[in-house]
């Protein structure tokens, strides 16, 4: 399967995630309060709030804080509820973002991504107008360096549904089926291949290369969106050069 390296772009956005530590343990706390609430405070039998703590401990966030998110959120500790919205549009370009949302207040979360895609030459869509572009996938992926052979070879025995190397700097991402993804990442971890970064996202099934000051809007508007409070995930289909966050 061939492709174009997400890693500088993810590098560089998460870089710019972990400046805003506290701005990020709330959503990571929104996420373990929906999760919990869903499926139960017990993560072994419940994969999205076993996903959820691992990226708490991932971000240097204490047990504690983790449990006290359980508890409130299963009826222990008084809690704030949050709802799921997803919300559709495309950015200049023509590229197809879906934003995912958890809220107290949905009134003030349309008007701020409304605000966001306005502000950055984007518009807003209806529900179904860009998700149709998605799939949902596992991705472990591993930095330029990696063992391309040592990876393939492990991946395959742990029945990974792809494995993608990108020429332009070697790094590679292991895909699979969302309900395979833990076991494929435990399987890798155990074969000495623990990735630099693992989760289920979407991905879209053809991305759009943008330029110029075309691709400074759609990198403004992506990192204004993922910078609202009560978003938690930004999906799009643009692919960005480094000129991007230039």
């Amino acid at each position: 399967m061939a492709g174009h390296s997400k890693w500088a772009n993810i590098q560089h956005r998460k870089g710019a995630q972990d400046a805003k530590r506290g701005k990020m343990f709330t959503k990571i706390i929104r996420e373990i309060s929906v999760a919990a609430r869903a499926g139960g405070g017990d993560p072994t039998n419940n994969p999205r709030l076993r996903s959820a703590i691992d990226k708490a401990l991932g971000a240097n966030m204490t047990k504690d804080v983790v449990e006290r998110a359980i508890k409130k959120a299963t009826g222990e500790l008084e809690g704030i509820s949050y709802e799921e919205i997803r919300y559709e549009g495309y950015a200049p370009g023509g590229v197809a973002v879906i934003v995912d949302c958890l809220t107290d207040n949905k009134v003030r979360t349309v008007a701020d991504v409304r605000h966001a895609f306005g502000k950055f030459g984007g518009n807003l869509g209806t529900d179904g107008s860009v998700a149709f572009m998605f799939r949902k996938v596992g991705v472990l992926s591993y930095a330029p360096g990696a063992d391309e052979d040592a990876i393939t070879e492990a991946a395959i025995e742990a029945g990974a549904e792809d494995i993608v190397v990108y020429p332009e700097d070697g790094s590679i991402d292991v895909l699979t089926p969302p309900d395979a993804f833990d076991a494929v990442k435990a399987a890798m971890e155990a074969a000495g291949h623990a990735a630099a970064r693992a989760e289920v996202t979407y991905r879209a099934d053809n991305d759009i290369a943008v330029e110029g000051e075309t691709a400074q809007q759609v990198a403004k508007l992506l990192d204004w969106l993922e910078d609202l409070d009560d978003v938690q995930n930004v999906y799009s289909n643009a692919e960005l050069g480094e000129d991007a966050y230039a």
